[in-house]
């Protein structure tokens, strides 16, 4: 198993953390990738659900697809109901024209889009929409500098390449914030795929790096709650 692919399968083992730790996705950014209307919605790599819930919520029609039994066991707990599909993004276990949206939220880096591109399109109505999205600390704040300085900034591992046959794409970014505690901040670090990977030795000594930055930082020390920055960066591109 090659580096990448290591990366993309740890989260399996890691659901509970990540279905714990990680964000939600901006409003703003939804109605921006999703087609007017009702469109059928396909949450391609859709983990424990964290946006699943958030298009079920809408009143839309979603069908989950994810390549880990773990995530994909959290999922159908967390979203009960919604039909969720063990499956990879260029080999999607559904119908051709089956949605009208395809949505990759954290997930289209690890994919090979040569082929996904095609797959995506296989499933999609003609004129159907790909949007992919990311949540990206902002660096701007000291503190969350100081973060990406200590468990590595991996805010780079992006890439809005879709290619054939779709057409242009389209970019939007979205400025908000997360109202979150130490244990989830904790959480969302060691849901990281790359802190997933490390030993437990070296896990732990992060980790312990974490706690004494939320210990000593004036923006974080003696608080339950603070405020951490994100940008959402979206693409969309339509099936010509």
């Amino acid at each position: 198993m090659n580096d990448r692919a290591a990366h993309a399968n740890s989260f399996g083992p890691a659901a509970e953390i990540y279905e714990r730790g990680r964000p939600t996705y901006p409003a703003a950014a939804l109605d921006w990738l999703l087609p007017p209307g009702t469109p059928r919605v396909i949450d391609l790599g859709a983990g424990t659900g964290k946006l699943t819930r958030q298009i079920r919520d809408r009143g839309l029609p979603v069908t989950a697809v994810e390549p880990s039994e773990g995530m994909l066991d959290q999922l159908r707990t967390a979203v009960p109901g919604v039909p969720a599909h063990l499956g990879r993004a260029e080999q999607i276990p559904l119908p051709d024209g089956s949605a009208d949206a395809v949505l990759v939220a954290q997930a289209w880096h690890w994919v090979d889009p040569a082929r996904a591109a095609p797959e995506v399109a296989r499933v999609l109505s003609p004129g159907g929409r790909i949007g992919l999205l990311w949540n990206l600390r902002d660096e701007r704040s000291d503190w969350v500098r100081r973060l990406g300085e200590i468990i590595g900034s991996t805010e780079s591992e992006r890439d809005t390449t879709v290619g054939e046959p779709f057409g242009p794409v389209e970019i939007a970014h979205f400025e908000w914030t997360e109202t979150l505690g130490p244990e989830r901040l904790i959480d969302m670090v060691a849901s990281r795929s790359y802190v997933i990977l490390l030993s437990p030795d070296e896990r732990a000594a992060l980790l312990s790096e974490v706690r004494r930055l939320m210990a000593t930082h004036p923006d974080l020390v003696g608080r339950t709650e603070f405020q951490l920055p994100y940008i959402t960066e979206c693409a969309r591109a339509t099936r010509a």
